[in-house]
């Protein structure tokens, strides 16, 4: 049969309302996990399960039920550290009551620290109808009983393995200080995490000893066409768009995170990551 004009379009304007459809209603609910092994040897220790959560932008377009399925699924995997690497909202987000009680099921479950990202407030945030100051996100992980590590460092042992964690400022905020998150530090043998909201992040530490570099930020791209692929990408080099990247004798992990941007992602779904520090 011979297509007329008429329905060639038709069918090209269903496919797009389709696509529609999909990019806003179902693959912005479509948690995905993602496994990765990080090969870090410091002796003879046991491997570690690390939760790694990012940009839940709690926000119109992504719900607290939805960050809560997010948490529990997360949960279900059983981490011995959680980390959480910013934008907890997206603008002036208030309902932290609730957002306080979803984040502590993390804090009740293990050992979890944050970062801040650039829409968690400050400068930049400002500019954009966010928060002028970080104390609204700040008040809600203290009410949460997640550790805040704003570029500064803290020490612990899990599983008889000694870990130090590093968190960052936010690079777009003006924020990101790494002389002062890594001083007096020393050489401990400790398995070294750094959390950092922005992957571009990494350029300021190569000074630094670390072994993983955790980041979120891009959302993966968030909406990624085929041959053309990601869309949007608000960092320097995009091949730290997501998955795990050796950088100069260390690790990079750059997550898809949870929510959204405007309620949409297409071929670029949210994601919860489990990365196993062997």
């Amino acid at each position: 049969m011979q297509m007329t004009r008429r329905k060639f379009l038709a069918t090209v304007g269903l496919g797009l309302a389709g696509s529609g459809i999909y990019a806003t209603a179902i693959e912005p609910q479509w948690l995905t996990l993602s496994r990765w092994t990080v090969p870090v040897k410091r002796g003879h220790t046991p491997p570690l399960k690390i939760l790694h959560l990012s940009d839940l932008h709690a926000s119109r377009v992504v719900s607290l039920d939805f960050i809560a399925a997010a948490v529990r699924k997360g949960l279900a995997l059983g981490p011995d550290v959680i980390c959480l690497t910013g934008d907890f909202i997206t603008r002036g987000y208030d309902k932290l009551d609730g957002y306080a009680e979803v984040l502590g099921r993390l804090a009740r479950a293990a050992p979890t620290f944050a970062c801040l990202g650039n829409h968690d407030g400050g400068a930049w945030a400002a500019q954009r109808r966010g928060y002028p100051t970080t104390h609204r996100v700040r008040e809600l992980l203290a009410r949460a009983g997640v550790t805040l590590l704003h570029n500064e460092a803290t020490r612990l042992k899990v599983r008889g393995r000694p870990l130090t964690l590093i968190g960052l400022g936010d690079l777009w905020a003006g924020e990101l200080q790494p002389a002062l998150a890594f001083e007096g530090l020393t050489d401990e043998g400790a398995t070294r995490l750094v959390l950092a909201h922005n992957p571009d992040a990494r350029t300021a530490l190569r000074e630094y000893a670390w072994d993983l570099l955790l980041c979120g930020h891009t959302h993966g791209g968030q909406v990624k066409l085929p041959l053309l692929g990601p869309l949007l990408l608000p960092i320097r080099d995009r091949r730290f768009a997501e998955g795990l990247h050796p950088w100069e004798g260390r690790w990079i992990y750059v997550t898809r995170g949870v929510g959204n941007l405007h309620g949409i992602r297409f071929n670029c779904p949210p994601e919860i990551a489990l990365l196993i520090v062997a």
